[in-house]
């Protein structure tokens, strides 16, 4: 499966954004997704995860309350709907696609997007 990620950009304090995430191949509902980001100089970390019918949903504690996550099989497009953004959030945002859920570690991800940058300034 191919992902390409898209949404990024800059954006104020306290805005939102939404990722998209688009895959290929006939069989996206199998997978499972994930979210992970990768702020400069800091090693890449999870974000959040969905299963592959949508019906689970798993999020990073800095996240949680802030950030949700969806999928439309139809589509084969995963989304993170990121609110009350703050500079602590800038990063470059990478969706990936495991077969385990959840997918919380960069280990799981057989596949992998681009990466899309977020930047959120103060």
């Amino acid at each position: 499966v191919q992902l390409q990620a898209s949404g990024g950009g800059l954006v104020q304090a306290g805005g939102s954004l939404r990722l998209s995430c688009a895959a290929s191949g006939r069989t996206f509902s199998r997978y499972v997704m994930g979210w992970f980001r990768q702020a400069p100089g800091k090693e890449r970390e999870f974000v959040s995860t969905i299963s592959g019918n949508g019906g689970s949903t798993y999020h990073a504690d800095s996240v949680k309350g802030r950030f949700s996550t969806s999928r439309d099989n139809a589509k084969k497009t995963v989304y993170l709907q990121m609110n009350s953004l703050g500079p602590e959030d800038t990063a470059v945002y990478y969706c990936s696609a495991g077969l385990s859920y959840p997918l919380v570690h960069r280990s799981m991800g057989g596949y992998w997007g681009q990466g899309t940058l977020v930047t959120v300034s103060s």
